[in-house]
């Protein structure tokens, strides 16, 4: 009995990227698709190795076992395997991607198919791009895997078949993607897709699978970004338009357009509501991340079926973000002692550079020498590896010390309501404490600004003589202590 699969409806179609590919993973095609490509609408990649059956075998051929070392005439479904048959078998620890599970076959005795699948929904009169990644599991010589691919109608009628060859043994662990191309009949019937093992078992003709997938090959698509390449960067929050422009070849007899996006490098695609001429105009507005694009093309009689699309290749807009630049809280210089300034750092490879020049030592480190004007504001500007750009500013005011008032008038007439001390600079950490004639504290502020409304946990407290005293954490400044009064 001949087990079957049914491809999902166009609307819920499996999609696959295929991402770098490592140093491992090498590619043998019988020919190529001369136009453009769609995305997968088939793929069987045997999910993240769980052991359950898939039932793509014979069932009279090959039988599914949960060890990791199958023997002949077996096959398992697994993400790893290791020391098998006094380590004659490479230890392969991932899929060809690195992430998921592949199925394992070591050959029965007699040459034949050790998969079958029927694939529906394909579309009618379309050719098709098939791949699939093997692996010679063995690590010494033996007996090679040689796989005949066969792509057949129900009545076995062969449409495309493609030999391997041997498949050689390799010093390490190596996939190798094996493809060529077919097209479908008018009539759009269900495709058989069929494995044949040539070569028999015993010492070797042991291989792992992978990622089978089907992709559209249609007529050239062709996509680009107007008086640019094929990538942009560009900042946020910077105004812009950019113009996509497109086109299919003239052989498409009624084409239909879709401009689509991807927001994760290439594995889900979005339609763009409207999008559906040869151009495109993209506006700035995105947040921070990376967005592709392309153009695809189906024919009109089909256009409902994203599985019969092809597509261009991608246009990339990085949007890139701007720097959290912030230049910390307003100073205060006394005459003598200049202070430093330093930018809190959000990016290690982010430059800074601090304007206007005046009184500084360097426009990378701000230290404003004595004596430059009061109230003097500088401009700390980040800038990203891409030329993005954020600034901030931070207001310098030069004393000769620091004043404490001596009394305040709390009466809510909008005059001397508060005692403040306000020229503290914030690297002080001053602490500033006020008690009562009892010697009860009555107000404290540490590290802040140092403002006192005259109340205790919201009492308004008396007329009358209060003792503060200031401390700080540099030996540079010497406690404070005073008087205060409060007049009503």
């Amino acid at each position: 009995m001949t087990s079957r699969i049914v491809l999902l409806k166009a609307s819920s179609r499996w999609i696959i990227l295929f991402l770098a590919l490592p140093v491992f993973a090498t590619s043998v095609k019988a020919q190529i698709c001369t136009g453009s490509l769609g995305d997968p609408v088939v793929n069987i990649n045997f999910g993240y190795g769980s052991g359950t059956s898939t039932g793509y075998t014979p069932t009279n051929a090959y039988m599914l076992v949960s060890s990791n070392c199958p023997n002949d005439g077996q096959y398992t479904i697994t993400n790893a395997t290791s020391g098998c048959f006094s380590n004659a078998w490479h230890t392969v620890t991932n899929d060809h991607t690195g992430g998921g599970g592949f199925m394992l076959v070591n050959a029965s005795f007699t040459a034949g198919d050790f998969f079958v699948a029927t694939v529906g929904n394909l579309c009618p009169n379309t050719t098709y791009e098939f791949a699939a990644w093997i692996m010679n599991v063995l690590n010494k010589a033996g007996i090679r895997p040689n796989i005949t691919f066969s792509i057949e109608t129900p009545d076995g009628t062969i449409l495309q078949d493609f030999s391997t060859g041997d498949i050689p043994e390799s010093s390490s662990p190596s996939w190798k993607q094996y493809g060529f191309f077919f097209k479908t009949p008018a009539d759009n019937p269900n495709i058989v897709l069929r494995m044949r093992n040539n070569a028999p078992g015993g010492n070797g003709n042991d291989l792992a699978l992978d990622d089978i997938t089907f992709r559209p090959c249609g007529e050239k698509v062709i996509a680009d970004i107007v008086g640019s390449n094929d990538t942009i960067n560009i900042c946020e929050n910077i105004t812009a338009s950019y113009y996509f422009s497109g086109s299919a070849s003239s052989s498409y007899n009624s084409p239909v357009f879709h401009w689509q996006v991807s927001k994760d490098s290439g594995t889900h695609w979005e339609d763009i509501p409207g999008a559906t001429s040869t151009s495109y105009t993209w506006n700035s507005g995105l947040p921070a991340g990376m967005y592709w694009y392309r153009l695809s093309v189906s024919e009109g009689s089909v256009q409902d079926l994203k599985a019969c699309r092809v597509a261009s290749e991608n246009l990339v807009v990085n949007v890139r973000a701007r720097p959290e630049t912030d230049a910390g809280p307003d100073r205060v210089s006394y005459l003598g002692k200049p202070v430093t300034l330093l930018a809190v750092p959000t990016g290690t490879q982010d430059a800074y550079n601090w304007s206007p020049p005046d009184f500084l030592d360097n426009t990378t480190i701000i230290n404003p020498q004595a004596n430059p004007p009061v109230n003097k504001t500088y401009v700390l500007k980040a800038t990203t590896p891409f030329s993005c750009e954020r600034s901030d500013t931070v207001k310098v005011t030069v004393v000769a010390g620091i004043f404490v008032p001596n009394a305040f008038t709390p009466n809510g007439d909008g005059l001397n309501d508060q005692w403040r001390v306000p020229t503290i600079d914030p690297s002080l950490e001053a602490e500033a404490t006020v008690y009562n004639r009892w010697g009860k504290i009555v107000y404290r502020a540490k590290q802040t600004e140092i403002s006192w409304d005259g109340t205790y946990r919201g009492n308004p407290q008396p007329a009358g003589n209060y003792t503060w005293y200031i401390r700080f954490n540099s030996k540079d400044f010497p406690s404070m202590k005073g008087i205060l009064t409060i007049i009503r």
